[in-house]
C-alpha cells in the first residue's frame, strides 16, 4: 500500500509520541487523505493535537475518544477504515508491575479488540507497534506485548478469503520519547547528578521519525505475519549521561526491577525463522501459510545464521558520546545538549 492518498486510516494511541509523529508525515505524504482517524481515550492531549492539526486546515482528520479495551467503540471508530495503525499501550515498567491486569486489559485484551474489530470491518491493513522487550521479556509490560505479538501474528491464520494483512514492527527505545532516559536526564541535569542504574546498561535507539518511516514501509511491504525488526545502533546509557551532562555527577543507583543490562529484538530461538530484507529484519510466523525459503525466493531475503541473536550489547553498530549529543539536540529539541 505505497499510495495513502483517498484511504480512511486509523490510530490508536494516536495523541502519543509516535501518534503526532505518524499524522505529520501521514498528511505530508498522502495530502488527499481520506479520513484519519485519531483513536484516544485523553480528550485533554486530544484538544492540544487539534491545536496543531486543526480539522479546518486538515478536514480528513477526526478525533475519536475511546479505549482499546472497549470493543464495541472500536467497531464503530473502525467503519470504512483501510488502515490500522495500533500503537495504544500501557508502557511504564513500573507501573505495569503494579498494576499487572490493567496492564493486560489494554495491552493483550485491546490487541485482541482491535484484531476482531478488523476482522468485523473492511480493513486491508493493520500494523501493531512492538518493543525490544517483548523479546525474552523479564518483566510484565514485555510479556503483554509478546502475547500482543503473537495475536497479531496468528489473526493472519483466521481472515480466511478477506484482503487483509497483520504484521509488527518492533524496534528499541525512541529518541526523546515521554519517560524515557534522555528526557530524563535532561531535567535531572539541573540538579549536577545524574543516576545510572549499571554502568554496563545498553540500549537500541531509533528517532521517531525512523519508526515512523518503518511503519510505512511494513504497510507496503508485509505478506502478513511478519514481526519486522530495523538495524538500529546501540548507545552505552553513561554515553548518553556524558553526552547530556559532561559536568554532572554520574551516581550509580543500582538496576530496578524488570529491567536488563542488554535488550534483544531477535533472540537465538527466533534465528531459524528470521530473514533479512535489507533495512529490516523479519521474524516469519511458525506453521504459518509460507515458508521461510518460499519467503526468500518472493522477496530476495536471506536468512540469518542458526543462533544469531540481536543484542544492544553485542551490536557492532554504538552512537558515539557526540554523536548522542548531536541526535539529542536535532531529535529532542534541546540545543542545550549540545557542549
Amino acid at each position: 500500500m505505497n499510495d495513502l492518498n483517498d484511504k480512511h486510516i486509523l490510530i490508536t494511541g494516536g495523541t502519543g509520541s509516535f501518534g503526532r509523529a505518524f499524522v505529520r508525515a501521514v498528511l505530508e505524504r498522502a495530502p488527499r487523505i481520506g479520513r484519519l482517524v485519531i483513536f484516544s481515550r485523553d480528550e485533554l492531549k486530544q484538544y492540544e493535537m487539534a491545536q496543531h492539526f486543526d480539522t479546518d486546515k486538515y478536514p480528513g482528520i477526526r478525533y475519536f475518544i475511546g479505549d482499546v479495551r472497549d470493543a464495541e467503540r472500536l467497531r464503530r471508530a473502525m467503519e470504512g477504515i483501510d488502515v490500522v495503525i495500533h500503537a495504544a499501550a500501557l508502557k511504564q515498567v513500573p507501573t505495569a508491575e503494579y498494576n499487572p491486569f490493567e496492564c493486560i486489559k489494554t495491552n493483550v485484551l485491546g490487541a485482541q479488540n482491535v484484531i476482531e474489530a478488523a476482522l468485523e470491518s473492511n480493513v486491508k491493513r493493520v500494523v501493531a507497534l512492538s518493543t525490544d522487550k517483548a523479546a525474552a521479556p523479564i518483566n510484565l509490560y514485555g510479556a503483554t506485548k509478546l502475547c500482543s505479538d503473537k495475536l497479531f501474528v496468528s489473526a493472519n491464520n483466521i481472515r480466511g478469503r478477506r484482503d487483509l494483512r497483520f504484521s509488527v514492527v518492533r524496534y528499541g527505545n525512541v529518541m526523546g520519547s515521554r519517560g524515557s532516559v534522555i528526557p530524563f536526564f535532561l531535567e535531572r541535569r539541573k540538579t549536577g547528578v545524574l543516576p545510572i542504574t549499571d554502568p554496563a546498561m545498553t540500549r537500541f535507539n531509533i528517532s521517531l521519525e525512523e519508526g515512523v518511516r518503518m511503519v510505512l514501509w511494513a504497510l507496503s511491504n508485509a505478506k502478513g505475519g511478519e514481526i519486522f525488526v530495523p538495524k538500529i545502533p546501540s548507545y552505552r546509557v553513561v554515553d548518553v549521561a556524558t553526552a547530556i551532562g559532561p559536568e554532572c555527577e554520574q551516581r550509580v543507583v543500582g538496576i530496578r526491577p524488570g529491567e536488563k543490562i542488554h535488550e534483544e529484538m531477535i533472540t537465538e530461538s527466533d534465528s531459524f525463522n528470521t530473514v533479512d530484507r535489507g533495512e529490516y529484519f523479519a521474524i516469519l510466523p511458525q506453521g504459518g501459510n509460507y515458508g521461510v525459503s518460499d519467503y526468500c525466493c518472493e522477496f530476495g531475503a536471506v536468512s540469518v545464521r542458526p543462533g544469531y541473536a540481536y543484542n544492544s550489547g553485542t551490536n557492532p553498530d554504538f552512537l558515539s558520546v557526540t554523536q548522542l549529543r548531536d541526535l539529542i539536540a536535532r531529535h529532542v529539541g534541546h540545543p542545550e545538549a549540545r557542549q
